[in-house]
């Protein structure tokens, strides 16, 4: 999505903010070589392709639509002035979610990282409980945003530790890998939490839901984030 294309010329074609959907074909690395080297304005392109995964994150930990935004405006500044110190070690996704999550924590209370006791039948394969809906029409969308909004406080009743990791896990896509790793837990840890956390929405959800469509960052305030976070860069 770059400058010269406005919202409103995409807005048919796409309706919430997709983690997967960037305007660039850049890699991570390459775009994060080039802003280094002076071309800070692909930073804007680095704060569209990761809006909604961390949006999802701060309203899985319950804050609202405005301290998420503070929260994720926060973990760019911070991920901006310590760009030269990412070092590859982990995909850039898993190094800024882990920010965003720190971010969360400072304005909350610390994750808990207890040992757990795998249940038995646990079985990471399992269907998700959410799954895509990206050819569902909009007026089935619109039909299902009061559901929708019942099924985010759902998650949001659930156990912060089961929490956070549905939402990596399910809602952002993350692998159990990048989830063990932005949360510094184990695998096996990642996979009873997710479990568990199935086990106690399973009630709640129903396959009329999608992961696009919760917690979902609009378009609408795509722009304004990216203007707040290079209005703070450039010092305006």
């Amino acid at each position: 999505m770059g400058d010269n294309i406005q919202p409103k010329d995409i807005k048919n074609q796409i309706r919430y903010m997709n983690p997967s959907l960037t305007g660039t074909s850049l890699s991570d690395t390459e775009c994060i070589s080039r802003i280094l080297n002076g071309e800070t304005e692909l930073y804007r392109e680095i704060i569209r392709k990761y809006n909604s995964y961390l949006y999802k994150i701060g309203r899985s930990y319950g804050f609202d639509h405005s301290d998420v935004e503070d929260l994720m405006q926060e973990t760019y500044i911070n991920a901006y002035t310590n760009l030269a110190k990412f070092e590859n070690r982990s995909s850039f996704k898993t190094w800024i979610v882990r920010i965003m999550l720190n971010q969360c924590y400072h304005r909350k209370h610390k994750i808990t990282t207890s040992r757990e006791i795998p249940d038995e039948n646990i079985n990471e394969e399992n269907s998700p409980l959410l799954h895509s809906s990206r050819q569902s029409d909009p007026g089935k969308t619109t039909q299902n945003h009061e559901l929708r909004k019942v099924l985010e406080q759902a998650i949001n009743n659930i156990p912060e530790d089961y929490r956070i990791v549905f939402a990596l896990r399910e809602l952002n896509g993350m692998s159990v890998n990048e989830t063990a790793t932005a949360l510094s837990i184990s695998e096996s840890n990642v996979k009873v939490r997710l479990n568990r956390a199935r086990h106690l929405l399973q009630n709640k959800i129903s396959q009329t839901y999608s992961h696009d469509e919760v917690f979902e960052f609009n378009l609408i305030y795509c722009d304004g984030m990216v203007n707040r976070v290079m209005n703070r860069i450039y010092g305006k």
